[in-house]
Order: C-alpha cells, then sequence, then structure tokens
C-alpha cells in the first residue's frame, strides 16, 4: 500500500535528544529547515495517495439523497487516520540518515 506503512516513527509526541539531531548539519535551525522540508514532501505523498485511492469509491451523481457509507473508503480512511505524522516520519528518516541534502552554499565537487 504505502511506503511509509512499515515506518518506526512514534505515533505520539516524542522527545528526541537535540545533539542527535543537530550532529550532522552541526546546526539545529538547519536540520530543522531539512526535516520539515521533508516532511512536506511526505505529506504530499501521502494526501495524493490518499486521494487517489479515494477517487475509486467516488460516485459522480449530482443527486444529494444517494449518499452511501461505504465501509471499504472508511477502512482505507482510517489507514491513513493511523500512520505516523508526516513530521515524526520525517525525524526518522533524519535520525536513520535516510534523508539526502547539500548545502547550496558550498561549491560543488
Amino acid at each position: 500500500m504505502t511506503k511509509y506503512r512499515n515506518s518506526k516513527a512514534a505515533l505520539t509526541s516524542k522527545t528526541y535528544n537535540r545533539e542527535s539531531i543537530e550532529s550532522v548539519t552541526e546546526n539545529i535551525y538547519e536540520a530543522l529547515s531539512i526535516i520539515a522540508k521533508r516532511s512536506s514532501q511526505i505529506n504530499l505523498d501521502i494526501k495524493k495517495e490518499l486521494h487517489e485511492k479515494l477517487e475509486e469509491f467516488a460516485t459522480h451523481n449530482d443527486s444529494l439523497e444517494e449518499i452511501f457509507e461505504n465501509k471499504e473508503q472508511i477502512e482505507v480512511s482510517r489507514f491513513y487516520e493511523r500512520l505516523p505524522k508526516p513530521h515524526a516520519i520525517a525525524v526518522e528518516e533524519w535520525l536513520n540518515d535516510n534523508i539526502y541534502y547539500r548545502n547550496t552554499d558550498e561549491p560543488s565537487v
């Protein structure tokens, strides 16, 4: 289904060691900026995937009386609600060195 399904990211709030987050860049603000950008990418991926799956259930009727509760659609929505939040996935990826980044101020080698 989704590539974020097997993420070991925390489902609830979690405190992280500041040094472990800033150790790669040696700047907490730069590290958080990278994590925030990755979080936005993950959020867009998840949102796009959810909309594609829900499109399968869409009925293209203009009648408001014909609204059906589709159990499969509800299960798909619940699955995505139970996923870790994008920021938690991004932090986990950062701590596991799974995020590629480069400093554009430095000349390329």
